[in-house]
C-alpha cells in the first residue's frame, strides 16, 4: 500500500488538492463539510503510517487512548476538586509516553515502541490542554473535539502547535467568502513559497553544500578543537539549511492548514533579522517558543515566587530560563549536544537581560542608531549559527568520531 509522508514530494500536494477541492468549494459557499473533512483527515493520516511504517500507526492509536484517559480523567476530576498533586501527576502522565521514547535510546538500539512521526507536537498539545484545565480556561470538550485537536493532519508531524480554544473556534465556524479568500490567496502563497524554501534553497544547502562542506571539516580539522575555515562554513550552510528546510515545512503546513479555513499560527518570522537572542526566540520556531513560554517558564517563574523560593527578580528570571532551555534542550534528546544548546541560548539570554539593563542604565552614554542596530542584528545571527552549529552535532562527529 502506498505510504505519503507529509509534504515530502508532489504527489503529496497533487492528492491535497484532488482532496481539498471539495473542501474549498464549500467554504468558498459558507458550508463546512465536517464529515468529508474527517474521512480526507483520516485517509491522509493513514497514508502516513502504511507500508513499513504500519507499527508507528497502532503506536499512535495506543498513544491516543493514553491521553485521552488522561486528559478527560483530569477534566472529570477538575469539575469539583484542584488538588496540586492530583495536576502534576496528570502532567507527568501526559508527558511519559514521550519520556520513555526520549530515553529508550539509552538503554536499547531499538526505538521504542511507543514512538511514532509526531509523538513531541501531540504531547505538546495534550499538556496544554492539561494546564488550561487546571487554569480553569478551558471548561469542557468532547472527545470528538479532543481527537480533532490532537491530530489535525496537516501539523500531525512538525507543528505548528496550535492552542485548544483558537483552534476549535476556527474548526467549529465558517468564515465570511471575503475572509476565505484572503485565506485562500495566503495559503497559496505560502505553499509555493515553501517549495522555494524546501525543495530548492533546503536542498541546495542541505543536500548540495552540506555534505561536500563536511567532508572538508571532518578532514582538514585543525589541531586545536578541530578547528577549521571549513567548519565556519559548515556552522553557516547548516543553519541555512536549517531554516530554509523547516521553515519550507511550516510554511506548508500552514498554508495547507488555511485552505481548510483554520488559522494555523505562523511559525518563523524573519528570525536572522532579530537584534538579540530575545527577540530572535519571539521569531523562530514561534509557537514552540511561546509554548515553553507559557507552560514552562512562566509556570516556573510563578511557582518559585509564590512559594518565595528566590526573591530577587533577576535571578528568579536567570534560574527560570535555565530551566526552561533545559527542558527544551532535553526534549530534542538526550544528547550532550541538545543539552548544551540549550543551556547555550539559556546563557545568551541571561547575558542579553543583563547587557539591555546596563544600556537602559546608560542610555545617554552609548549610541542607538542604524548601524549598531546593524551591528546587533549582525552579532544575534553568528551567535545563533553557532549555536546551530552545536545542535547539529557535527562537533560530535569531530571531537569523538573514528577518524579520531
Amino acid at each position: 500500500m502506498i505510504n505519503l509522508q507529509p509534504y515530502t514530494n508532489p504527489l503529496y500536494f497533487a492528492y491535497l488538492f484532488v482532496a481539498f477541492l471539495p473542501i474549498m468549494i464549500a467554504l468558498s459557499h459558507g458550508v463546512r463539510l465536517h464529515r468529508y473533512e474527517t474521512v480526507v483527515g483520516l485517509g491522509f493520516i493513514i497514508l502516513m503510517f502504511t507500508g513499513t511504517k504500519w507499527h508507528e500507526g497502532v503506536a499512535l492509536l495506543v498513544y491516543l487512548v493514553i491521553e485521552w484517559l488522561v486528559v478527560t480523567g483530569y477534566r472529570r476530576y477538575r469539575r469539583a476538586h484542584n488538588h496540586t498533586w492530583v495536576f502534576v501527576v496528570a502532567v507527568l502522565a501526559a508527558i511519559a509516553p514521550l519520556v520513555i521514547v526520549k530515553l529508550t535510546p539509552l538503554f536499547s538500539k531499538s526505538p521504542s515502541l511507543l514512538g511514532f512521526l509526531g509523538i513531541s507536537y501531540l504531547t505538546f498539545k495534550a499538556v496544554q490542554m492539561v494546564m488550561e484545565l487546571r487554569d480553569g480556561t478551558i471548561k469542557s470538550f468532547t472527545t470528538w473535539q479532543f481527537l480533532r485537536f490532537l491530530i489535525f493532519f496537516p501539523i500531525i508531524s512538525s507543528g505548528p502547535i496550535d492552542r485548544f480554544r483558537r483552534f476549535t473556534k476556527d474548526a467549529e465556524s465558517v468564515p465570511s467568502r471575503a475572509a476565505y479568500g484572503d485565506m485562500v490567496a495566503k495559503g497559496v502563497h505560502n505553499i509555493f513559497l515553501g517549495f522555494l524554501y524546501k525543495f530548492i534553497l533546503g536542498y541546495f544547502f542541505g543536500t548540495v553544500m552540506l555534505p561536500q562542506v563536511g567532508r572538508i571539516a571532518l578532514h582538514h580539522h585543525g589541531a586545536f578543537l578541530g578547528l577549521s575555515w571549513a567548519l565556519v562554513v559548515y556552522m553557516y550552510v547548516y543553519s541555512m539549511y536549517l531554516f530554509f528546510d523547516f521553515a519550507g515545512y511550516s510554511l506548508f503546513a500552514v498554508g495547507t492548514s488555511y485552505l481548510l479555513g483554520i488559522q494555523t499560527p505562523v511559525n518563523f518570522n524573519k528570525p536572522f533579522a532579530s537584534p538579540n537572542i530575545k527577540e530572535f526566540w519571539n521569531r523562530w520556531h514561534m509557537s514552540l517558543s511561546f509554548w515553553f513560554r507559557d507552560f514552562v517558564f512562566m509556570r516556573v517563574t510563578f511557582f518559585m515566587m509564590k512559594h518565595k523560593l528566590v526573591k530577587n527578580r533577576i535571578h528568579l528570571s536567570q534560574i527560570a530560563y535555565l530551566i526552561n532551555f533545559l527542558v527544551m534542550g532535553f526534549w530534542h534528546g538526550v544528547t550532550w549536544y541538545y543539552i548544551v544548546y540549550g543551556l547555550f541560548h539559556a546563557g545568551a539570554i541571561i547575558l542579553n537581560d543583563s547587557w539591555l539593563r546596563f544600556k537602559k542604565k546608560h542610555r545617554q552614554q552609548l549610541p542607538h542608531n542604524r548601524w549598531t542596530q546593524a551591528l546587533a542584528v549582525v552579532i544575534t545571527f553568528n551567535v545563533v549559527c553557532f549555536s546551530f552549529l552545536i545542535f547539529s552535532g557535527f562537533l560530535n562527529q569531530l571531537w569523538f568520531g573514528p577518524f579520531r
